[in-house]
């Protein structure tokens, strides 16, 4: 492999990092901090996309119509959790099939409403060119906005008073509520992050994938899970190792046969983690942290 060739799999690896970490971090919050498995969420990302575009369209700069994406699905994730979603805690299966039909109704309605595509966006910065290889720029600048956006979470959740309560909503409700602690706005706030994260996922996509379709959401479905599965229940934690893992196995086979392939591999290589960390990553640091401590 020459140098060239490196660099190729390194943009392979960035932009499937970036993918994985971004189609999974929304989904990851709402699960691992709510117990909700939203098999909507894949929808979420859709509402992001459409709206980034469809505000894009209508002549606002790019920035700023993702900002119209995230605002727009926060505000669709509010409003599903204020009337559906609340009522669902702590009924894992109820709250599967509550929003698998959301999923189905959503596609639907964003096909009656808008066709069966959309223009697409134009992507911005252009390519960059090595030897006889080129890669969008912009994609590769994806992975420090999945960074950025796990930066910013470990901050949020770590060392804020909001984070400190919503972990102890999360940890044992009941004497969270008795310390004085809003639980039902935690976790309307906790949802709404969530929702906004699926947003951004959407609304940053969406100059980079092709035209936007109602199955656009699906594309990042697969990836999503696989990954909360692997990283196992911390977001900050496995989220990023889970990435870092999966997205390096999808690059290399991608690069060295197909994407098919790539993908093939990755489930082939998540598979075989499931079996050997049951807990995920997270889990994994966590039995060592306790080692460690054990061992002073």
């Amino acid at each position: 492999m020459n140098g060239y060739e490196l660099l190729n799999v390194t943009f392979q690896f960035l932009e499937s990092f970036a993918f994985i970490v971004l189609a999974t971090v929304g989904l990851a919050v709402i699960f691992g901090m709510m117990g909700i498995i939203n098999l909507a969420h894949g929808e979420f990302i859709l509402v992001g996309a459409y709206a980034t575009t469809l505000s894009a369209h209508q002549g606002l700069p790019l920035p700023v119509a993702m900002l119209v994406g995230v605002v727009a699905t926060t505000i669709f994730g509010i409003v599903l959790e204020r009337t559906i979603i609340r009522r669902l805690y702590g009924r894992l299966l109820d709250s599967m099939v509550a929003t698998f039909g959301i999923s189905l109704v959503l596609v639907q309605l964003t096909r009656i409403l808008f066709g069966n595509s959309i223009d697409q966006v134009s992507t911005p910065f252009g390519a960059i060119s090595y030897g006889s290889y080129s890669y969008s720029l912009y994609r590769v600048l994806l992975a420090g906005a999945a960074i950025a956006t796990l930066l910013v979470l470990y901050i949020l959740f770590t060392r804020t008073a909001f984070g400190i309560r919503a972990r102890a909503t999360i940890q044992d409700e009941e004497t969270a509520r008795s310390m004085g602690v809003d639980t039902d706005r935690m976790y309307m706030s906790t949802f709404a992050i969530g929702s906004a994260l699926a947003g951004l996922t959407g609304a940053l996509y969406a100059p980079a994938r092709a035209s936007p379709t109602p199955e656009f959401g699906s594309e990042f479905l697969v990836d999503a899970f696989v990954a909360v599965v692997v990283g196992g229940p911390s977001v900050l934690v496995g989220t990023p190792l889970a990435g870092g893992f999966l997205g390096l196995i999808e690059a290399f086979f991608t690069f060295q046969w197909t994407q098919f392939i790539g993908t093939v591999a990755m489930l082939v290589a998540a598979i075989v983690m499931i079996r050997l960390l049951p807990d995920g990553f997270s889990g994994l640091v966590e039995s060592v942290r306790t080692s460690w401590r054990e061992s002073e």
